[in-house]
C-alpha cells in the first residue's frame, strides 16, 4: 500500500475522531514472506488464469460484492488483473488492476486496482489448481494496522478440504477466521457476461 498517501488519509480521519473500524491497534502478524515468495516466484505462470472469490474479511475497498471473478494474465514480471462481479447496487461492474512485485523489494506481491490503494498481496498457501489464500496487512504509525484476507477458488465452489486448508493458514498467523464472510457465487451469477463488460 502507498503508506505515505494512506498515512495522510489516516491522519485526517484521526483528526476527525473517526478511526475506520478496519484500522485497529497492534501490529501485523509475523509471516515468513521471503520463504513463501521464493517458493512462489517460479510458479507465477501457474498462478495465472481465473480465480473466483469465495470468501473475504470485511473490506471497504472491495467494490465487487457478489459473483466475483478475477482473471490474471502473467507477462513474465507482473499479472494484469481483470475482475468482474456485481456491486452493492446490484449492477455488473468491471475493475482493472495489476499484481506485481513490491517496488521497494519487499518479498511479496502488491495489488493495485484503479480507484484503490496499493496493498500487499501475500499468498499464504495455494496449490495453483484449486485454491489460494491471500493476506494483506499494512502497519501505520502510532501502533495501528489494517489487514484483509481472501479465499480464492478455480471454480465458483470450493471443496471443504481446501477451505479448511486456507482456514488453517490464516489461523497459523493469528487471523480470526470468524471474520470471513462468504461471497455469493453459483448458478445465478452472470459469468457469461464477462466479455460484454
Amino acid at each position: 500500500m502507498n503508506a505515505a498517501v494512506f498515512f495522510l488519509a489516516f491522519v485526517a480521519v484521526v483528526a476527525a475522531d473517526k478511526i475506520p473500524d478496519f484500522v485497529v491497534p497492534g501490529r501485523c502478524p509475523v509471516v515468513d514472506e521471503k520463504s513463501l515468495f521464493d517458493d512462489q516466484i517460479p510458479n507465477h505462470p501457474k498462478y495465472a488464469g481465473v480465480w473466483y472469490e469465495v470468501a473475504l474479511t470485511n473490506n471497504p475497498y472491495q467494490l465487487l460484492k457478489q459473483c466475483v471473478r478475477n482473471e490474471y494474465s502473467f507477462d513474465g514480471q507482473k499479472f494484469t488483473a481483470k475482475s468482474t462481479g456485481i456491486n452493492a447496487d446490484g449492477n455488473l461492474m468491471k475493475r482493472n488492476g495489476q499484481i506485481l512485485p513490491m517496488p521497494l523489494g519487499d518479498p511479496h506481491l502488491s495489488v493495485d486496482y484503479e480507484g484503490s490503494w496499493i496493498a500487499p498481496y501475500v499468498i499464504l498457501d495455494t496449490d495453483y489448481e484449486n485454491f489460494s489464500c491471500i493476506y494483506s496487512c499494512t502497519e501505520y504509525n502510532f501502533g495501528y494496522y489494517s489487514d484483509f484476507s481472501f479465499i480464492f477458488s478455480r471454480s465458483p465452489k470450493l471443496a471443504d478440504q481446501y477451505l479448511r486448508r486456507c482456514e488453517e493458514a490464516f489461523k497459523k498467523i493469528g487471523v480470526d477466521v470468524s471474520r470471513f464472510g462468504k461471497t455469493v457465487q453459483g448458478s445465478d451469477c452472470p459469468y457469461d457476461t464477462q466479455k460484454s463488460l
